[in-house]
């Protein structure tokens, strides 16, 4: 799984993906704040109905 940085720095590609897969996440889900990481998963959690990591093991 990636550390903050790794996902700061593939966040755009992520996002397009994530938005692929799921297409009832908006922008505003996946807003990026630092320091707010675990509030947008959360969000992105609670919208598809799935954990981080299982959201994230679909993308390795």
């Amino acid at each position: 799984m990636p550390n903050s940085t790794e996902l700061k720095g593939h966040w755009d590609e992520l996002k397009g993906k994530l938005k692929q897969k799921y297409a009832e996440l908006t922008d505003d889900d996946l807003k990026y704040e630092e320091g707010k990481d675990d509030e947008m998963w959360g969000r992105i959690e609670q919208k598809v109905g799935k954990a981080k990591k299982e959201i994230l093991s679909l993308f390795q």
